[in-house]
């Protein structure tokens, strides 16, 4: 009896302490982690277009939208490339554009090529190759150092453009240039850039 007696008390303290429920272990707190805010994304600037006109022995003639600091040859492409018939010989192909000129682009029966004005107001295209001017020159009123400072022009052809000058009055158009004696299709469009009337 007293070894039963002992049995059950063992018994019953077994299921007491399993029926016990233990606090549960106190962990750590978790912090609380937000991440940062990603920056916002930056705009990236889109370059700067320019309109360039091209006519001519190109397959798609009209108006093309290029990248500022483009060039001749990148303008024939962006129309097309050139026809069958195309004589681009007198064009610069590696000349620097600028917004608003037009290129024409010569054939074998008509080799006139040529890169036309096409500046408004007397600025003048940042980062073309050619004269040390830092503005435009008006035909009308340069003196023959002012001229000579121009891009392809030296003392010769100085002189054949105020000759021109007091022979007609004035030019009325920058274009009058191609009559100058010494100035072909190649001066020419180095000039435009950097003349007005």
């Amino acid at each position: 009896m007293a070894v039963l007696a002992v049995l059950a008390v063992i018994g019953a303290t077994v299921l007491v302490l399993r029926a016990r429920t233990w606090p549960e272990a106190v962990g750590l707190p978790t912090p609380s982690w937000t991440p940062a805010p990603s920056p916002a994304p930056t705009a990236q600037a889109s370059p700067a277009l320019m309109t360039v006109h091209v006519l001519g022995a190109v397959h798609q003639p009209g108006l093309v939208e290029l990248p500022t600091g483009s060039r001749v040859w990148d303008a024939l492409a962006a129309a097309g490339g050139l026809t069958d018939q195309a004589d681009p010989a007198e064009l610069n192909l590696a000349g620097p554009l600028w917004d608003g000129c037009q290129i024409i682009v010569g054939t074998r029966s008509e080799p006139r090529g040529e890169v036309r004005g096409g500046l408004s107001g007397g600025s003048v295209e940042p980062g073309l190759a050619g004269g040390a001017t830092s503005g435009t020159i008006d035909l009308n009123s340069a003196t023959a150092q002012q001229l000579e400072s121009l891009p392809g022009i030296g003392p010769v052809t100085a002189a054949a453009i105020l000759a021109w000058r007091s022979q007609h009055g004035r030019f009325t158009t920058v274009a009058e240039l191609q009559e100058v004696d010494g100035i072909g299709p190649k001066t020419y469009a180095q000039l435009v850039p950097y003349v007005r009337v």
